[in-house]
């Protein structure tokens, strides 16, 4: 659906885009992701042809978005972060103006943007003029317009800036229904979003992409090498304990939401051992002095984790 190859945007003073490339498959919901500045809405705003890059490529649907411009957005929804709308209309008369834009056939348009305003649920605010909306209805209005015309295929930039929490868990809603139908690539710094919506994700660094996958292949990236568990240990006894088993570098405790006698623990084994062999050594050790194992395994690592690793660099002037 997406294919990006080789993509450059070179402003002259900065280079926004660095070699960029990647292939989004029908079907799928994938998370672009990257701290501020780091290339997201120059990448996204070239592939909805509204940004010419100063080389490489894009097809979408197939069509070249350089040398077949009108077929390649008629087949894409594009959702800006800032969307340009017409204070001065109403909801429904801006998105009736849309889909006359868009080529929507004029016996089909009535219907098609009820349908949009149903889905963003702005419905009940059809007849409001857009300048007395606030700025989450305002996102709701533009993400109308991104499906008025029925793409297969959604590029959403930021969709859920300015929205309050109860609204922001409706859009993660309306995201993973859309999924189900549409192909989509979104963009976003929060990274609950794409943990609750995405299949896959991209992400992006001072205009490289640095790393792509499935969330657990990028999960895998940041796993921190250790042991992560839950005890019962009234006695407090877990840390001696596991300080004579070889192989233990160091242990954390925090309190568990059980019982006051359950802890979370983490374990930082040293290097160039076996963890599956020190965590059989280690449960033996616990329950052998009377600690209770609920759950002991390799330790986990966030998205958080993960994304801080791969785009967290020294300040200017710091040690590398």
């Amino acid at each position: 659906m997406i294919e990006v190859s080789n993509l450059v945007k070179d402003y002259g003073t900065v280079v926004a885009v660095r070699d960029v490339s990647f292939r989004v498959g029908k079907g799928e919901v994938v998370g672009f992701l990257g701290p501020n500045g780091a290339g997201k809405s120059t990448t996204l705003r070239m592939l909805a042809g509204f940004l010419g890059p100063t080389s490489g490529s894009i097809r979408i649907h197939g069509y070249d978005v350089q040398r077949e411009p009108i077929a390649a957005r008629r087949h894409l929804g594009y959702m800006p972060e800032a969307a340009p709308l017409y204070p001065e209309l109403r909801v429904r008369e801006y998105l009736h103006f849309r889909a006359a834009l868009k080529h929507v056939p004029r016996r089909e348009r009535a219907r098609a943007v009820e349908a949009a305003m149903e889905r963003a649920s702005v419905t009940e605010l059809a007849d409001t003029l857009i300048l007395h909306l606030s700025k989450g209805y305002r996102q709701r209005v533009a993400l109308a317009d991104a499906l008025v015309a029925s793409p297969p295929l959604l590029i959403l930039d930021e969709p859920t800036a300015g929205l309050d929490p109860n609204q922001n868990r409706e859009v993660r809603r309306l995201i993973r229904e859309l999924g189900k139908t549409h192909t989509i690539l979104l963009s976003t710094h929060i990274l609950s979003e794409v943990e609750a919506t995405c299949d896959r994700a991209l992400v992006i660094d001072r205009g490289r992409l640095v790393a792509e996958g499935t969330l657990d292949a990028l999960l895998a990236l940041g796993r921190r090498r250790g042991l992560e568990g839950e005890l019962r240990d009234p006695e407090r006894r877990a840390a001696d304990v596991a300080r004579s088993v070889h192989g233990v570098r160091a242990l954390s405790f925090r309190d568990g939401a059980d019982a006051p006698d359950h802890v979370h623990v983490t374990v930082e084994l040293d290097t160039d051992t076996d963890e599956k062999a020190i965590a059989e050594r280690l449960v033996a050790a616990w329950v052998g002095a009377g600690v209770g194992v609920r759950a002991l395994g390799p330790g986990k690592s966030s998205l958080e984790d993960v994304f801080a690793a791969l785009t967290e660099h020294p300040e200017a002037g710091a040690p590398a």
